[in-house]
């Protein structure tokens, strides 16, 4: 006979507890639990496996992502689950990218053009959003911290932004999931104002070990969650 698990035991094995199991059956992440002929709940291998891998799964990535694709296996929507899995892959390569790339025009003096959009000192809230790859609410939230500075146009009233600000917001929009602490932000912006390029680059240093560290996550994530494919195909 297989080995089996009571809840307790199963629970001491994850590092969870009993109620974290739970909530994970109702929210239907697992594989139907059987119970014994006295009523008694008990799991098997394959629901243990679906543990680690969802515990894995929320390691590596947010965690909505986590639920919705043990929600797709448990469906039997395989491909679509490991399709969401790639997507969530290509968005932290391309974080790096833009990690490096933002790097690199730190060290650049002429900043008159960037990604072959003509860089003014006179830019609307809008068209800096477009630049960075943010929402313009993103860039109101920095100004209200007092991270950026927008001056008005005398005519409207509107914001307009310098080439130096869209500076500090393209590289805010760049370490904000590293960066958490708004101190530690307003520190790497003043290094950037005085052009400390050591300081600068062990900021974006850190970003990217981070990233590696994510990256080092999923793919665990993603070595644990397919031996539980591999288990459902077999059951």
């Amino acid at each position: 006979m297989d080995k089996t698990y009571t809840p307790k035991r199963m629970a001491q094995r994850l590092h969870v507890s009993t109620t974290t199991l739970r909530r994970y059956e109702s929210l239907d992440l697992v594989p139907d639990v059987p119970r014994t002929s006295s009523n008694r709940r008990y799991y098997t291998a394959i629901h243990a496996q679906a543990f680690i891998a969802l515990r894995s799964l929320i390691k590596g990535f947010e965690l909505p992502i986590a639920y919705e694709v043990m929600s797709l296996l448990k469906k039997g929507r395989v491909e679509q689950a490991l399709w969401k899995i790639n997507l969530q892959q290509y968005n932290i390569q391309v974080e790096k990218q833009r990690v490096e790339e933002v790097m690199s025009l730190i060290h650049q003096t002429d900043f008159s053009m960037y990604r072959n959009i003509q860089v003014t000192d006179e830019l609307k809230i809008g068209e800096v959003a477009v630049i960075a790859g943010v929402n313009p609410s993103a860039i109101r939230h920095w100004e209200k911290e007092g991270l950026i500075r927008a001056k008005r146009n005398p005519e409207n009233g509107y914001r307009v932004f310098t080439s130096r600000e869209l500076k500090k917001i393209i590289v805010l929009s760049s370490l904000r999931k590293t960066v958490f602490f708004i101190e530690s932000m307003k520190q790497l912006l003043e290094a950037l104002e005085t052009h400390d390029l050591t300081t600068i680059e062990r900021s974006f240093k850190v970003a990217l070990q981070k990233l590696n560290e994510q990256l080092e996550k999923q793919m665990n994530g993603i070595s644990e969650m397919m031996r539980y494919i591999q288990l459902c195909k077999i059951e």
